[in-house]
């Protein structure tokens, strides 16, 4: 499944299967088409997550496996609805934010998922080399829901990145992202605040990451005007939403990508790039014809 050369993708594997030995089908169609470049990322990606995980390693893999059950279910409804389980922030913040137990095995799901999911390691993929590693040299850089960490890392560990500062609502999700900075050994200090976007200060800032964060809010498009105004006339937004996508804690249904890329343009920016990433398994065709999960990527600027 793994090809000689990749020992951190390795000993996850091994760890993921001996808690999970169910998905053993799963992983290995997920690597089945790996570039030789897509191997050296993986790789890169892994050995952050081992740093992240650390003594932790089997309590990420129980949870990952616990995540996939609990999405599974929200799949389950959503097949049986055509619709999410939560349609206001008050449920799922009832329901998943004030829990702090169950943020953190669902952060530490999330973690392990940006390997095991095909989605998410290519928009980790294309947040690092077409958006940060193409920002102006100096660059100063706001993540908002920097949950997990991996993004907000490439970004800050970048030698084009000035500086970089992340918010985000849940004390849960802030003390996991500092922990997996501190884990990854980031030598730049970061600014971790808890600011509500929606109380956003007046600042603004060159580059923008909003990574799966749109689908968690009842007018995205409220949102994307703060994000319109947060945006220096020069700078860059990097954004990333899953369309047909149930999770315990999504609440806005985007049904197909171009309805999501409408949603942006029409708040005043200019996409520069986009990409489209199926889940596992499944091409791009086969996801929009029987509507499984594609991740948007999407680097705008100001129109």
């Amino acid at each position: 499944m793994i090809p000689a050369g990749h020992p951190h993708v390795g000993k996850l594997v091994q760890h993921q299967l001996r808690v999970f030995p169910e998905h053993e089908g799963f992983l290995r169609e997920r690597f089945s088409s790996v570039s030789d470049a897509g191997w050296l990322f993986i790789e890169d990606i892994a050995a952050k997550v081992l740093q992240v995980a650390g003594e932790r390693l089997d309590r990420v893999c129980e949870d990952y496996r616990w995540l996939s059950g609990v999405v599974l279910e929200e799949e389950l409804h959503f097949r049986r609805t055509g619709r999410y389980r939560f349609a206001t922030f008050e449920q799922a913040d009832a329901e998943v934010y004030s829990r702090p137990e169950l943020m953190s095995r669902y952060m530490n799901g999330l973690l392990a998922s940006q390997l095991w999911w095909r989605n998410h390691t290519e928009m980790l993929n294309y947040f690092r080399d077409d958006f940060i590693e193409c920002n102006a040299v100096g660059f100063d850089h706001l993540e908002i829901g920097p949950g997990h960490g991996l993004f907000l890392y490439l970004a800050a560990a970048s030698q084009r990145c000035g500086r970089a500062e992340a918010w985000d609502i849940s004390d849960a999700s802030i003390s996991t992202t500092h922990h997996a900075l501190n884990a990854m050994h980031l030598t730049r200090q970061v600014l971790i605040r808890k600011i509500d976007l929606f109380d956003a200060p007046d600042r603004q800032f060159g580059s923008i990451a909003f990574s799966e964060v749109l689908e968690h809010l009842e007018k995205p498009q409220d949102a994307l005007a703060i994000l319109h105004r947060l945006l220096r006339d020069d700078g860059r937004l990097f954004l990333n939403a899953p369309v047909n996508s149930p999770a315990p804690d999504h609440i806005y249904l985007f049904e197909t990508p171009e309805e999501l890329l409408d949603m942006i343009t029409n708040a005043g920016f200019l996409l520069e790039s986009t990409r489209l990433s199926p889940c596992t398994g499944a091409t791009l065709e086969w996801a929009r014809r029987r509507k499984l999960t594609i991740s948007v990527g999407v680097i705008a600027r100001k129109a």
